[in-house]
């Protein structure tokens, strides 16, 4: 009784920790909210104020926004803490903090049902319920502190709540072979989870379709009342979702613009010469390998094989926003243990059968939905590696625990000692690379310098008749930063500015006094009464600069020159 109330107790230190280092500084590190936080940040408060994105469209499922086509789920999650906290970082930032604190709490569940029934080990360190459960404890705390999970559960990234939804499922269909009404819940949570984040509508139905086929005979066994409830509850909630198929086909650009056969004349050139080439020499076997088919399935094994690259995900990442700098996704002293852990999960007769097969086909199916697309590894698309990776780091460590108890102190000391200090080293290191460093090193790539600007802007605002602010790289997309901190009206937006037709440059033009555009120096009216928003590279040296922003390792941001 006494180890249980101590795990409790440990759990409850855990979920401390995990919202720790989730909520510290929300608003602050990242220093600033990229392009897709501001935009889902600002139709998440449209929908709130007015019940229209900021297309004017009523109650979406996708949100229009940069023609990427987002799906809305996560908008609709900001508004309870933007209605509280008002539009702003660490509002638009709230949902997935909350949510990434919570999936911790989820890991220990799920890891504790995944081996409470199939490890039977008459050992002096633990017994068959307190082993599981130890792994549990290992696997929830591996999450809490995970430089993967924290990345994104401390930014609006939707593939953080996708994670969160996958967790969920995947635990509710466990304990609904005991409790048959949590399949209901499982069903409904499952359908909402293809509305969050575009690779969730290839990995969700690929998951369950897993679970299901390892867990069948459970199926059949439960009441046929809730099997069929939840695939009404199912069928009722996708229903829409399929529906958008046909009425807006656009819902799916930003998948075709991100896959490997979105551009097919550059990625095929090489296929179609060799192809040529086997016509001349008759080469008939290469006529049947020099393909388009054989090149794409080349395409998607090399994408989904580059995920399990130990130099991405141990030492550089991929893009700045998607890592602290110099650090990798997972911590360097995991390495063995994830290695050793996989090495018990294949081998080791007292883990039950249904179990590793769940992990280890959640494990492989992680990286599918990013292997069809470019920019390959990519830690966005691929986070539902996790928490698998912290089971098998789990089941490592406590394997390492037992092994190394046998031996003698000496040896044990030394061992824990070297393995204790490097671990504390590795995790303090990233610590510092994120919470520190980050924002000296990576401000640049979070669009940082926006609020500044905006913050300088308003206070002589009334000085100007027009404000032309440029959305040439790296300030594309700025229409939607100054909607985002001026908090302007939604109704008023839909109305002189977003509800204009026409394509998407045309739609956000500008509003009020502000026009985005490229700005041509030498073919700019000198005005006194325009300001211009822009890059060094706008203006000439003997430009009237009111104020200079930059980022925070000095480097030129952003200038505010006056027309005159």
């Amino acid at each position: 009784m006494k180890s249980f109330v101590k795990f409790r107790i440990i759990l409850i230190f855990i979920l401390l920790l995990a919202g720790f280092l989730r909520f510290w500084q929300l608003g602050k590190v990242p220093p600033s909210p990229d392009w897709d936080e501001a935009a889902l940040g600002y139709n998440a408060y449209s929908i709130m104020k007015t019940g229209r994105d900021e297309y004017g469209k009523f109650l979406p499922l996708t949100l229009r926004s940069f023609d990427d086509y987002k799906p809305a789920l996560f908008a609709y999650l900001m508004i309870p803490s933007i209605k509280i906290f008002g539009l702003n970082t660490f509002a638009v930032r709230f949902p997935a903090a909350l949510l990434g604190t919570i999936a911790v709490l989820l890991v220990y569940y799920l890891a504790n049902e995944l081996f409470i029934n199939g490890l039977k080990v008459k050992n002096k360190f633990v017994n068959s319920l307190t082993r599981s459960k130890t792994i549990a404890l290992a696997a929830s705390f591996l999450l809490a502190i995970s430089p993967w999970h924290l990345q994104f559960s401390r930014v609006a990234f939707e593939t953080n709540i996708g994670l969160f939804f996958d967790i969920l499922v995947v635990l509710l269909i466990l304990k609904s072979f005991k409790k048959s009404w949590l399949l209901l819940l499982a069903a409904f949570f499952a359908s909402l989870n293809i509305y969050v984040y575009q690779a969730e509508k290839v990995f969700t139905p690929l998951l369950l379709l897993a679970v299901i086929l390892i867990y069948r005979r459970e199926f059949l066994k439960l009441p046929k009342k809730y099997l069929v409830g939840s695939l009404i509850i199912g069928m009722v909630l996708v229903f829409p979702f399929v529906c958008s198929i046909f009425t807006t086909p656009e819902i799916f650009l930003r998948a075709k613009g991100t896959s490997i056969a979105a551009d097919q004349t550059p990625f095929l050139a090489r296929t179609v010469e060799k192809l040529a080439r086997d016509y001349q020499t008759k080469d008939k076997i290469g006529l049947i390998l020099d393909n388009r088919r054989v090149t794409y399935f080349l395409a998607f094994t090399n994408g989904y094989l580059s995920h399990f690259n130990f130099n991405w995900l141990f030492i550089t990442g991929d893009e700045a926003r998607h890592h602290a700098p110099g650090v990798g996704l997972l911590y360097l002293w995991e390495l063995p243990f994830l290695l050793w852990g996989i090495y018990i999960l294949i081998f080791d007769k007292q883990i039950s059968k249904k179990s590793k097969q769940l992990i280890f086909v959640w494990f492989l199916l992680a990286p599918v939905p990013a292997a069809f697309t470019t920019g390959v590894p990519h830690a966005v698309r691929t986070i539902r590696f996790l928490p698998m990776i912290q089971i098998f780091i789990a089941l490592g460590l406590v394997s390492f625990w037992q092994w190394i108890n046998k031996k003698p102190m000496v040896f044990k000391s030394c061992c824990l000692a070297v393995l204790g200090m490097f671990a504390v080293f590795n995790f303090t290191y990233y610590l510092d690379q994120y919470f520190v460093q980050q924002n000296y090193f990576n401000s640049q790539d979070w669009q940082y310098g926006y609020r500044q600007a905006v913050g300088e802007i308003k206070k002589i605002e009334p000085r100007y008749q027009k404000i032309v602010v440029s959305n040439k790289p790296p300030l594309d997309q700025s229409y939607m930063f100054f909607l985002f901190y001026l908090k302007y009206d939604p109704k008023t937006y839909q109305r002189l500015g977003g509800t204009v037709s026409g394509g998407f440059a045309e739609k956000h033009r500008g509003f009020g006094k502000y026009t985005f555009r490229p700005i041509d120096w030498e073919k700019e009216k000198k005005d006194a009464r325009i300001l211009y928003v822009g890059r060094a590279s706008d203006f000439p040296s003997d430009a009237k600069i009111i104020q200079a922003i930059n980022f925070l390792n000095g480097q030129l941001a952003i200038e505010l020159v006056a027309g005159g």
